[in-house]
C-alpha cells in the first residue's frame, strides 16, 4: 500500500466532511432519488441543512454528478471483474474492450485498476480470450459475476422511462411524463418499479481524492461456504462503516466502506478476514471511479426492438 497517496485524501488543506456529511453522501449513493427532507428525518437534521451540505459537496466537487446504475444481468447480459497491474486509462479500456463493453473503470492506490466488463455469449470463452489478447496490462484477476436472479421483466415504457433517467436521475415525475407523453401515473409506478429491482440503483459519481476527513474503500472477499449467510453477517457487524449496499459476485462479496484514516482501515479488514467463511479478503483504495454508459445506451436500443417486451399503454 501505498501509504502517502492514502494519507493524502484527508491531510490537504481545505473543509473536511463531517459524520452528516458522509451519511448524507451515502444515502445519494444508495439512492439519489430520495428527498432532502426524507433524509433529514432520517438523519434528525432539516431538509434545508441536507440540502446546503450537498451543495457543499458539489462545490468542493466531491459529488461529480447524479447517475443511474443499471446492472449487465437486467438486461440479460453477463459481467466479468477483471483487475490488472496499471492505472493508464486510456490503455485499459482500449485493452478491456478487446473482450467486451466497459462497465466501470477503477484505478485504485497501489497501480492496481479493477474494471468490470459487459460480455455476451459464454463467459469462460471470454476469459480465455481475456488472458490471450489483454497483453500490454499485467492481469492479475479474473472473475465471472455470478447472475444475481435479478428482475428483468422491464417493458418498452420502462425502457422509454429509464432513457429519460439516465440524463438526469432527479427528474421530476411530471418532467419525465411531459417528455415521454406518458401519464404521471405511469411514470410514478415505472419508477417505484425501478427503485424495487435490485440491479438498478439511482447513485452519483464522486471524486474520492477530494473527500478529507475520511478514506473510501473496497474490500473483495472471497467466500467459502454460504454467500447468503455470510453477508447477513457482515451487514450486522459493518453497517455502520458501508459507504454503499455491498454486491455479490459468484463466491465474493465486495463491501464498500470508509474509515477516519489508514488505522481504522486498517483494523476493518482485518475484522472481515478473521470472519467465518472468508478465504481470503483484498484492500482496494480508488483513486477514480469511472462509469460508462455506451453498453447501456446500446443495449436499451436493442431491448426495446425485441419482440419479446411489450409496450404497456396508459390513459390518464
Amino acid at each position: 500500500m501505498e501509504l502517502g497517496i492514502s494519507l493524502s485524501y484527508s491531510d490537504e488543506k481545505g473543509a473536511k466532511l463531517d459524520n452528516l456529511d458522509i451519511k448524507i453522501l451515502s444515502r445519494l449513493l444508495n439512492n439519489c432519488r430520495e428527498s432532502d427532507r426524507q433524509i433529514g428525518k432520517e438523519l434528525g437534521i432539516s431538509g434545508g441543512s441536507v440540502r446546503a451540505r450537498i451543495r457543499k459537496m458539489v462545490d468542493m466537487q466531491i459529488i461529480n454528478n447524479f447517475s443511474i446504475k443499471v446492472d449487465p444481468p437486467v438486461l440479460g447480459l453477463g459481467v466479468l471483474y477483471i483487475v490488472v497491474s496499471g492505472q493508464n486509462t486510456e490503455e485499459i479500456l482500449e485493452q478491456v474492450s478487446l473482450v467486451g463493453k466497459p462497465f466501470f473503470i477503477v484505478p485504485c492506490v497501489g497501480g492496481v485498476t479493477v474494471c468490470g466488463i459487459v460480455a455476451k455469449g459464454n463467459l469462460e470463452e471470454k476469459i480465455e480470450l481475456a488472458n490471450n489478447l489483454m497483453k500490454d496490462v499485467r492481469v492479475l484477476s479474473i472473475f465471472e459475476a455470478e447472475n444475481p436472479g435479478f428482475n428483468s421483466n422491464l417493458t418498452k415504457t420502462d425502457l422509454e422511462i429509464l432513457e429519460q433517467l439516465m440524463k438526469d436521475p432527479q427528474q421530476k415525475i411530471e418532467s419525465i411524463s411531459k417528455k415521454t407523453k406518458f401519464s404521471t401515473k405511469t411514470v410514478t409506478r415505472c419508477i417505484e418499479k425501478l427503485n424495487e429491482n435490485e440491479g438498478i440503483q439511482f447513485t452519483l459519481t464522486y471524486d474520492p481524492t477530494k473527500i478529507k476527513g475520511f478514506i473510501p474503500h473496497a474490500i473483495l472477499t472471497w467466500i467459502e461456504g454460504d454467500l447468503k449467510n455470510t453477508l447477513k453477517k457482515m451487514e450486522k457487524e459493518f453497517s455502520d462503516s458501508f459507504l454503499q449496499i455491498p454486491f455479490i459476485a459468484k463466491n465474493q462479496i465486495v463491501l464498500f466502506m470508509y474509515s477516519k484514516n489508514i488505522y481504522e482501515m486498517d483494523e476493518l479488514t482485518q475484522k472481515v478476514r478473521r470472519m467465518d467463511n472468508v478465504k481470503s479478503a483484498d484492500l482496494f483504495i480508488p483513486k477514480k471511479i469511472i462509469f460508462l454508459n455506451e453498453w447501456l445506451e446500446s443495449a436499451i436500443v436493442e431491448s426495446k426492438n425485441s419482440p419479446t417486451l411489450h409496450l404497456l399503454y396508459q390513459t390518464n
